[in-house]
């Protein structure tokens, strides 16, 4: 099984991301059993290539440090999955993460994390205590479905208490705690391997994979990071593209985690038609 080499993290306008070293990988989505969730939200880019999308997979966080996305519930910048209304949404099920070393399950113990939920505030740092923690876990290789048990409202989570209220806005941190803890080896979208390939720069939502990002985007930050041990870094520092060679990393930019959230509405049945409009934009 390949290894990979640690990240060289870096912050926007930082040192270049010459001494990143991380392996690209083919994935595709997980076409298994559907969440029974309402909706989700994910930033990241999924781009076929041409049935497939390429992946940064890097390792390298110690124990007691941490690697997070936050997540603004009914953010349609991306367009992708089925649109989570703001006022309604706010049930967290579940989460979907991307590992692709697998060592946890080889070896127990060594390669163990630990995810929390927090509330967050717009630059992906932590408001309050954690909401939900899920105890020790062990991934195992491609994509992993993390249970929220018991379900967890995240509607407290609103920056703005309106009315109407703002989205609740949620950072999800996973916290090496093994003996280790130099693996998983995440997975984060690739843009700079769809360009040497030759792919059409089109995710899966339909919309264009714009980049180099954030400076040209559809959100003018980043929502994934590292966060050092205990929150040294906040906001986190974010991960380059493994082939941006840039001073500025105005090359290719930043990535973004390949973590997906899940939510159920229970909320009333009746949604403002301006909501319903903006959902049928992104259909």
């Amino acid at each position: 099984m390949r290894r990979f080499a640690a990240a060289v993290l870096v912050l926007l306008l930082a040192a270049p991301a010459s001494g990143f070293e991380s392996s690209p990988f083919l994935m595709r989505e997980d076409f298994g059993p559907e969440s029974l969730s309402d909706c989700g939200l994910q930033y990241y880019y999924y781009i076929p290539c041409p049935t497939y999308s390429w992946f940064w997979a890097f390792a390298g966080c110690g124990v007691n440090e941490g690697i997070g996305a936050w997540f603004q519930v009914g953010d349609v910048s991306m367009g992708q999955l089925n649109v989570c209304d703001p006022i309604n949404c706010y049930t967290l099920e579940e989460f979907r993460i991307l590992d692709f070393s697998g060592y946890g399950t080889v070896y127990p113990g060594l390669f163990t994390v630990m995810f929390d939920i927090y509330c967050c505030d717009e630059d992906g740092c932590p408001v309050g205590p954690s909401l939900w923690n899920s105890g020790p876990r062990e991934t195992h290789f491609a994509w992993n479905y993390i249970p929220v048990e018991p379900p967890l409202s995240i509607y407290d989570c609103s920056s703005d208490p309106g009315p109407p209220p703002s989205g609740p806005r949620i950072l999800i941190i996973s916290t090496g705690i093994g003996t280790a803890c130099s693996y998983p080896a995440w997975g984060l979208d690739n843009i700079s391997t769809h360009i040497d390939e030759g792919c059409e720069l089109i995710d899966i939502g339909g919309l264009p994979a714009i980049y180099p990002r954030p400076f040209v985007s559809y959100y003018p930050t980043m929502h994934s990071g590292w966060y050092g041990a205990d929150f040294a870094y906040c906001p986190p520092l974010w991960l380059p593209d493994g082939r941006d060679t840039t001073r500025d990393l105005t090359q290719f930019g930043f990535i973004e985690l390949a973590w997906t959230i899940y939510l159920t509405c229970t909320g009333t049945s009746t949604e403002p038609s301006t909501w319903g409009h903006i959902k049928a934009m992104y259909r």
